[in-house]
């Protein structure tokens, strides 16, 4: 997965949810009350896009970040997940 794939994401879901970020490169929404499982399946990473991209007056801010873009790598490699930037 990209991490500006992630961002795009965040930025489109902000105030709707989190952002479950699953092994298999799958990215869902989830309720701000999440318990961090489904059907026995844990995400490498959950992510909030009001904490991660509300500071960003445009998209294309947030998108270029670098360190955005890093806290959101870590996030997922520390959880199991991979990613790369686009």
């Amino acid at each position: 997965m990209k991490t500006q794939d992630i961002v795009r994401r965040l930025w489109d879901e902000a105030g709707r949810g989190n952002i479950a970020v699953w092994a298999d490169g799958t990215i869902t929404l989830v309720p701000k009350d999440y318990k961090g499982e489904t059907g026995g399946k844990k995400p490498v990473a959950i992510l909030k896009p009001i904490a991660l991209v509300n500071k960003y007056d445009f998209l294309d801010f947030a998108l270029a970040d670098e360190e955005l873009l890093t806290t959101i790598e870590e996030t997922i490699r520390a959880g199991g997940g991979t990613v790369s930037r686009g």
